[in-house]
């Protein structure tokens, strides 16, 4: 259970910080400087990577005991319920991303223009640490408000981006769970189906780099431009973080599928 809470707790932080990558990029087009939002952002994704480097081993290491547990005649882990509850970990950090995106968008504007000044990361990181530089945090923080979401449904609807995102998310969601759980349900193939996640996690990202990555990117420059408007962004990133959450529900519904499937696939 131990084990289990630190992967609960590392999946949310992976979810919430790749989820807020989508508030600093609209905070980079608010500032005019998406190229210095992309390095902030990189900055978030390396919390993101590193939980994710301490998440695999705790979860290789749940159906490690699992397969121990079944040989010997033990006590049922249900490891299935825990691979759920890692997914639901996964929707709770988008969650806690959507309340924090407001505030973000706010605050990474400030960063961004903080980066361009100091000229570095590290810089800037002791640039914020200075005490004096919080002292009016409390003018960022915003709070989601049930005005935006409504602004999001009367506006113009990026159907196409939202239902690759949903399914680019929830693949990516559950790909390394299903292999870890494919690895316990056919033990005799256990290192090939751990190390198989690629074939799931490759879908998404021919998906992610052809479709949805390049649709961004060309909004993005044509909102700096000037020939769309700042608020359609608004409207298209704040339909991606919530696509996102819905793809991390629908990676519930493909767990099983997708290790039977991998399964099929391997033996």
């Amino acid at each position: 259970m131990l084990a289990w809470g630190f992967v609960f707790l590392l999946t949310i932080i992976i979810h919430t910080t790749d989820s807020l990558s989508y508030a600093l990029r609209l905070g980079g087009l608010r500032a005019r400087r998406i190229g210095l939002a992309l390095t902030v952002a990189g900055m978030l994704l390396l919390v993101s990577r590193t939980s994710n480097m301490a998440q695999g081993p705790l979860l290789g290491g749940m159906v490690d005991q699992a397969k121990t547990a079944a040989l010997s005649g033990g006590t049922d882990m249900r490891l299935e319920l825990y691979m759920h509850g890692v997914l639901l970990a996964a929707t709770v950090g988008t969650m806690l991303a959507i309340l924090l995106y407001p505030t973000v968008v706010r605050m990474s504007a400030r960063w961004i223009v903080h980066l361009e000044h100091t000229g570095s990361i590290p810089a800037l990181v002791r640039h914020l640490m200075k005490r004096n530089r919080w002292r009016y945090a409390g003018y960022y923080i915003k709070r989601p408000t049930w005005s935006m979401l409504t602004s999001l449904i009367s506006g113009v609807i990026p159907k196409r981006l939202i239902i690759l995102n949903i399914a680019v998310t929830a693949i990516y969601t559950t790909g390394v769970v299903s292999a870890l759980y494919a690895s316990f349900l056919w033990p005799a193939q256990g290192t090939a189906m751990s190390m198989s996640s690629g074939l799931i996690n490759g879908v998404a990202t021919v998906l992610l780099t052809l479709l949805i990555d390049p649709r961004l990117a060309v909004l993005s420059e044509k909102t700096l431009r000037g020939e769309l408007p700042l608020v359609r962004m608004n409207s298209v990133y704040g339909w991606m973080i919530i696509s996102r959450l819905t793809g991390t529900l629908l990676a519930q519904l493909l767990l099983v599928p997708l290790a039977i499937w991998l399964g099929w696939v391997m033996s």
